[in-house]
């Protein structure tokens, strides 16, 4: 037989042996041990993404490391000021002074932020871990009083709730006149026609995680605020990027452990918060309840991550 002929009919046995190999059924042992190996190696392989581009951080320092990102201890400060905001908010109703002394009345809680009220402040405005409370309510008001598109054309009018019944109106009682009585009454920034639209357009595409509307839906205290954030920085002309990189800091400070989940949650895929897009992530995906309640169910075991969140409220 010529060595063509033997190499041929080595091959044709090598063949009929491999198959006999892969039709016998694996022992029971043998399976049970490659289900474990294989487990185990897929919670590796999650451990390695959360802990990607850090060999040495275990998830809880890496949650840390995060959140001093999303909440930096310094706070966060916009290229604007308060300049008369305050002391308007006083003069027309919308803020009765006597009630926010009352209620702000630690430096833990606002109270340094008092003095914006008088007026002529060049106080950026900004927001920290002490006086979120204070910058919520007070841009709230400026939302709910400033003259809008948003207001006068868009859900809140037109959704068939009465105007009282919004958390954003019926939950206003720190001014002086009544919610419905200052909702979009006043001029306190001068917005033209095309800066209306501008924040119409910027307020659709920004979503909060305490509901499912966008702020062009103000329809609780955050959403109001977040309206009255776009409206002086569209009114001091700010671009709709540093505009929505703004707001982003500003909801992470007022909902600190959602946006600390979605910090998490793009660390896994190799993504740092810096290289995230604003805008992106205040859209519905991330931003919304129902969006926000996907990202924190993928990030729940996550070692240093606690429930918590901000609330609706005065």
């Amino acid at each position: 037989m010529s060595l063509r002929n033997r190499l041929g009919k080595k091959r044709k046995i090598l063949a009929v042996t491999l198959k006999k190999v892969l039709r016998t059924p694996l022992p029971l042992y043998l399976a049970l041990l490659l289900a474990i190996n294989v487990g185990i190696l897929t919670a590796a392989g999650g451990y390695l993404l959360l802990t990607r581009g850090s060999s040495t951080q275990d998830p809880e320092n890496l949650v840390k490391d995060l959140k001093a990102e999303v909440l930096p201890a310094a706070g966060y400060i916009t290229s604007i000021t308060w300049g008369d905001t305050g002391k308007k908010l006083i003069e027309v109703g919308a803020i009765d002074e006597k009630q926010y002394q009352q209620l702000f009345n630690s430096p833990t809680n606002g109270m340094d932020e008092l003095d914006i009220l008088k007026g002529g402040s060049t106080k950026p405005i900004g927001i920290n871990e002490n006086n979120s409370q204070f910058v919520v309510d007070t841009l709230w008001a400026f939302g709910l009083t400033q003259k809008s598109k948003v207001l006068d054309e868009g859900p809140m009018k037109n959704s068939g709730t009465d105007l009282g019944n919004f958390a954003s109106t019926g939950g206003w009682t720190l001014g002086k006149e009544s919610a419905t009585k200052l909702y979009s009454s006043q001029e306190l920034v001068q917005l033209n026609d095309f800066q209306q639209d501008l924040v119409k357009k910027i307020a659709e595409s920004i979503y909060r995680p305490c509901c499912d509307n966008p702020t062009s839906f103000p329809d609780c205290n955050h959403g109001m605020a977040a309206l009255g954030l776009i409206e002086l920085e569209v009114a001091a002309g700010l671009s709709e990027e540093q505009i929505y990189r703004d707001v982003l800091a500003f909801n992470s400070f007022w909902f600190p452990q959602t946006y600390l989940e979605i910090a998490v949650y793009f660390s896994q895929q190799g993504k740092g918060w810096g290289e995230l897009d604003p805008k992106t992530i205040l859209g519905s995906e991330y931003s919304s309840a129902s969006g926000s309640a996907v990202i924190s169910s993928q990030v729940k075991d996550v070692p240093g991550l606690d429930s918590g969140g901000g609330s609706c409220g005065v």
